[in-house]
């Protein structure tokens, strides 16, 4: 597996998705072997449980300009890193790709060594960004269609994103493949409420409405700031706590200071794993109201960690939770509407108890990662068995 995210590396979903998948493919007797950025600190090939990890380290003496050339410089260490490696070692069955970071060094490979490759599109530019509006952004979408166009199969993690795909690469739908991402079902385990812990937080009369997420525009902190006012207004006793960060963080702290609901909002920054599962277990609410949203990891972990959520009904989000069943869905963007949903969880603590209960079922029977790794091996074995039929992986490569 290639790719820039793993643990310790963490910037988006991408590196729970790689890492669970990886454990779990190798659990099931595979040998897993990952490719991945060296992050500060970490080592810089180790066995992760069952996963050989090989952290690569880019040509930090040439400085680099921008995102796009660190890029560059990533996809030319793992091609001379693999390389070296396929040499001393030998060849591996498949490949698979996530995102366009690794495009370039996915391609030379497959074509070097003549090994089929797979990818996963976890999102696109396009859908990020509302459309392509600068020449980076048709720079990435590029690569996104270049990557879907050289793999075997293409991955997506929702019907709305394989209708994306479809409609912005138009990629055939015999060459996509839908397989949901999922949770570690103990990923909560030994975690209870903790009081002192909740009380860096909010008042114990308060009910914390938590978010997680990167705090970016198209994860929509935004209009849960906006849905503020209304849900105070009607329940003076709840306190909006935010986890994470990123390049909207001042902005949206100046837009609450501006608000003046500074003391209703807490904005915790990163915590750690640890952390983390503490706070979902001091949550009364988790709201997840995406603009943009391919899957939606997070609302699983909430429901997961028996919290009841609130989603905008965009993207994976709108697939994940069956309104008034399992969750509770909003129109997205939509601040009244976002509000309203907190607030019928607020003030109907019966309905909340039932919708966690349900919500908790569907998690373990329907996004567990012993299922999605046995559907991601069976696309494996499918493209394994169509390049060799077809003797394209049978060429000399070497």
């Amino acid at each position: 597996m290639l790719s820039w995210e793993y643990p310790p590396k963490i910037v988006g979903g991408v590196s729970r998705v790689v890492y669970d998948l990886a454990q779990k493919l190798a659990v099931l007797g595979n040998e897993i072997h990952v490719a991945t950025c060296r992050e500060q600190g970490a080592e810089a090939f180790e066995k992760d449980g069952e996963v050989f990890v090989h952290r690569v380290l880019t040509y930090d003496n040439i400085e680099t300009t921008d995102f796009i050339n660190w890029v560059h410089h990533f996809n030319f260490s793992l091609i001379e890193y693999i390389s070296n490696f396929i040499y001393r070692t030998g060849r591996f069955d498949i490949l698979h790709a996530h995102e366009w970071i690794v495009a370039f060094a996915s391609r030379v490979l497959k074509h070097a060594f003549h090994i089929p490759m797979v990818c996963t599109i976890h999102a696109t530019e396009y859908g990020r960004n509302g459309g392509i509006h600068s020449r980076e952004q048709r720079y990435i979408s590029s690569l996104e269609w270049w990557l879907t166009y050289e793999a075997w199969k293409v991955i997506v993690n929702s019907q709305y994103m394989s209708s994306e795909v479809k409609r912005i690469f138009q990629i055939p739908g015999d060459k996509l493949r839908i397989i949901s991402n999922g949770v570690h079902l103990d990923r909560f385990k030994g975690f209870e409420r903790d009081m002192h812990f909740r009380r860096r937080f909010a008042l114990d009369n308060e009910k914390i409405l938590l978010f997680v997420g990167r705090l970016v525009n198209e994860k929509g902190v935004q209009v849960l700031i906006d849905a503020m006012p209304k849900i105070l207004a009607n329940y003076h006793d709840a306190k909006l706590v935010i986890v994470g960060k990123g390049p909207q963080q001042d902005f949206l702290k100046e837009k609450a200071w501006h608000m003046d609901l500074s003391r209703k909002i807490c904005f915790a920054g990163y915590v750690d794993d640890n952390e983390l599962g503490m706070l979902y277990k001091c949550a009364d609410v988790a709201v997840f109201p995406s603009l943009y949203e391919p899957f939606g990891i997070v609302a699983l972990e909430g429901m997961l960690a028996d919290v009841p959520v609130v989603v905008s009904d965009t993207g994976g989000l709108n697939e994940i939770v069956s309104h008034g069943v399992d969750g509770m869905k909003s129109y997205t963007g939509n601040p009244n509407s976002l509000a309203d949903s907190i607030l019928e969880l607020l003030f109907n603590p019966s309905k909340a108890e039932e919708i966690r209960k349900r919500a908790m079922e569907k998690v373990r029977t329907m996004f567990n990662w012993e299922l999605i790794s046995k559907k991601t091996l069976e696309v494996y074995d499918e493209v394994v068995r169509e390049s060799r039929r077809s003797g394209w992986s049978l060429m000399e490569g070497l």
